[in-house]
This record gives C-alpha cells, sequence and structure tokens, in this order.
C-alpha cells in the first residue's frame, strides 16, 4: 500500500478542531463528529475520532449505543467511571487504558467520577481524556471491554504501545484491539526529552498537553495533531513536560 502514497506532512492545528460546549461538556473534535460534519475529514488511515473532552463533575455521557468499533479511552487528568450492557464496569484514570469492542452492539454510559469525601469536602475536578476510535478487522464480533494499567511502562520513558492489534506487540503490556493493522502509542515527556517516531503507510500525532518540536515541521502547542502519510522516524522533543499520542496505522478505513 505505501508504494502508491505521496509522503505527506499535514498539521492540523488545536483552534481549526470541530468543537462542542455544551453546560456540562468540553469536547473537540479532530474529525467529523456527530453534527459536525465535513466529507474531507471523516478519518485519517483506519483512525475515525479524536475526541479531546473535559467533562465537569456530576456529568457524563448517559447510556448510548456503539457498534462495530474499537474504541479507546486515554484520561490525562481526574477519573472517569464506565459501564456498560455487558456487565463491565471501571474506573479509568491517567495512567490506566481502557478498550471497548463494540461489536455486535453495546450500551454504555461514561461519567466524571465526582464523590464526597467522609468530612463533607467535594472532589470536585473536571476529568480530561482523549477518546479514539479505529475500525476492526471485520464486523459482528463479540463486544468486550479491557482495562490495563500502563503507569509503570511510561515512567520508564520512551514511545510506549498501549493498544495494539499488531502481532509484533503480542505479550507486551498493552491492552488488545480487534485490528491487526494499527497500535496506538504514548509518551510523556520531560524538557529536551525525544523519541522518534515511526514507520507506517499512515501516523497520527496527537499533544493532548505540553509544547513539542516535530524535526522539520516546528512547534506543536495542546490540541495541535499532524497527519503523516507514507513517511516517519521524525523525532518529536519536548519543549516542556508534554504528553503525545500516536497511532501507527498498516491499512486505511474504506470511504
Amino acid at each position: 500500500m505505501s508504494t502508491a502514497l505521496q509522503p505527506q506532512i499535514d498539521i492540523r492545528r488545536a483552534d481549526d478542531r470541530f468543537k462542542t460546549n455544551i453546560a456540562w461538556l468540553d469536547s473537540k473534535h479532530s474529525f467529523s463528529f456527530s453534527r459536525h460534519w465535513d466529507p474531507g475529514n471523516t478519518h485519517h488511515g483506519l483512525l475515525l475520532v479524536n475526541n479531546d473532552d473535559i467533562v465537569l463533575p456530576g456529568s457524563g455521557f448517559e447510556t448510548h449505543p456503539h457498534r462495530d468499533m474499537e474504541i479507546v479511552t486515554w484520561v490525562l487528568q481526574g477519573s472517569l467511571v464506565h459501564q456498560d450492557s455487558t456487565g463491565h464496569s471501571g474506573v479509568i484514570y491517567p495512567g490506566l487504558a481502557q478498550r471497548m469492542s463494540a461489536g455486535t452492539g453495546i450500551l454504555h454510559s461514561e461519567k466524571n467520577d465526582s464523590w464526597r469525601l467522609a468530612g463533607g469536602d467535594r472532589h470536585d475536578d473536571p476529568v480530561h481524556f482523549v477518546q479514539m476510535w479505529v475500525v476492526p478487522d471485520e464486523g459482528g464480533i463479540t463486544p468486550g471491554y479491557e482495562q490495563l494499567e500502563i503507569e509503570d511502562e511510561l515512567l520508564r520513558g520512551g514511545l510506549v504501545p498501549i493498544a495494539s492489534g499488531m502481532d509484533k506487540h503480542e505479550g507486551a503490556s498493552a491492552i488488545r484491539i480487534k485490528n491487526r493493522y494499527a497500535a496506538l502509542y504514548a509518551a510523556r515527556l520531560g524538557v529536551d526529552q525525544s523519541i522518534e517516531l515511526p514507520e507506517a503507510p499512515f501516523l497520527h500525532l496527537f499533544v493532548p498537553r505540553g509544547l513539542v518540536d516535530l524535526e522539520g515541521a516546528g512547534t506543536l502547542t495542546a490540541g495541535d495533531a499532524v497527519r503523516f502519510t507514507a513517511t516517519g522516524g521524525q523525532k518529536v522533543t519536548a519543549v516542556e513536560p508534554s504528553e503525545i499520542l500516536v497511532w501507527e496505522m498498516h491499512a486505511e478505513a474504506a470511504a
């Protein structure tokens, strides 16, 4: 596939994203989502959704359906409560990767994990998370759920696989997704620390927080994203303490 693609680096700035801003939710969408529709911006590679969400305490997404999608949630600040129709529930927090396979159909809810302390004070922090959707290898699979602590791997530094369907990550400390052509990595970078991007037909780099320098392209700030086609190998260096998310993809979703 890569031989038919032209090398391209497409920088998408934070302020150019679609926005949903209501009383309890501040959401920014990298691709067409819900009422925001642009036929020229539906996906990159296998990635269809990259939503950067902040949910206020006592609020969240009520029970709603999904089908035939691999949904990965990565929390940056606060904690998020998940419940679904298969009986799975859990609290997702920074350093814990979560994957939900919607398959033949699943209902779930996601809410800010606000709670009252014994002394009467309330934990009232917003929850900030990135939710990403990729298409599965095949439709109609059995719905499933997985969560896994990745914090120790992140602390060791470098680009850490946190969700993957690729054979090369079999046995790694990463949640498994039902697409053998896709993998998601994360890195937490201190000032002047660098990682090197993998090479693939399609890459998606997202900076959920911090400030980094992309070799050959300049500065990326929080909310910026880069879509790479038929390229890779560039260095990403932190200008300030930062966190990045990188999708490596060796196939493309149907248009």
